[in-house]
């Protein structure tokens, strides 16, 4: 599906069981006070079903956000294969060292999708190898919650799991997190540089990913789409 395609759906109603909210995802956080919505990043902590949602307090300019009980707001999310949204309340608001917020939940959530798994362009220096093998210094093109696509030198092995390192600064922090993973490689298309040596382009599934993982780079990927879409392959 392209670009236009995916702004083009029409918007459908989503469970909230549906949009598979892992404590720590990322949510867009969207206030309403000026004429034009200002928006923020906040990530989930939890939630009591049918009755609130608990998300860290926004940072702005290296302090949380002033709210105030009975504020609306939207949130936006993205589960790796729907971008949704829902209108919410702030319903109770714990100030420092807490920071965080208990927002009304949601009783209608509208989403539209976009692939099984969109993938974002990317720039990731990564090692591969084989059971036995030497590690191949590659690259990760571009990402998804579920594989990506890996340029190397020299082919990858395709008839066994590779193991796959690589990493990344996780979204709204200064922190890198390092990717230890099992990958098979689907894939493989040679590309001419006209140089001395060719590209050879690897298709990969991410095998056995952490959960905690899974969600970094489920965040990765939202946030790119927020940022930029022009960055969605």
């Amino acid at each position: 599906m392209d670009q236009t395609q995916a702004q083009d759906q029409k918007p459908q109603e989503f469970s909230f069981e549906s949009l598979n909210m892992q404590v720590g995802v990322r949510l867009q956080f969207i206030t309403h006070r000026r004429v034009k919505p200002v928006p923020y990043f906040s990530t989930l902590i939890g939630y009591v079903k049918d009755e609130y949602i608990i998300v860290k307090t926004p940072i702005d300019q290296g302090a949380p956000i002033s709210l105030t009980e009975g504020e609306r707001l939207t949130i936006r999310v993205f589960s790796g294969v729907n971008v949704c949204s829902f209108a919410g309340t702030v319903e109770r608001v714990f100030g420092r060292p807490l920071s965080y917020v208990h927002l009304s939940f949601p009783t209608e959530i509208l989403g539209t999708s976009l692939r099984g798994a969109m993938r974002v362009k990317t720039e990731i220096p990564a090692l591969a190898r084989s059971h036995a093998g030497t590690p191949i210094d590659c690259r990760l093109v571009n990402i998804s919650v579920t594989g990506a696509r890996i340029d190397s030198p020299v082919p990858l092995p395709s008839d066994t799991p590779i193991a796959l390192q690589f990493g990344f600064m996780i979204p709204g922090t200064n922190q890198e997190t390092q990717i230890d993973t099992k990958a098979l490689v689907r894939n493989i298309t040679v590309e001419d540089t006209g140089g001395p040596r060719a590209i050879h382009s690897h298709g990969v599934q991410f095998v056995d990913l952490d959960p905690v993982h899974y969600t970094l780079l489920q965040n990765l990927t939202y946030e790119a789409l927020l940022a930029d879409r022009s960055k969605i392959v």
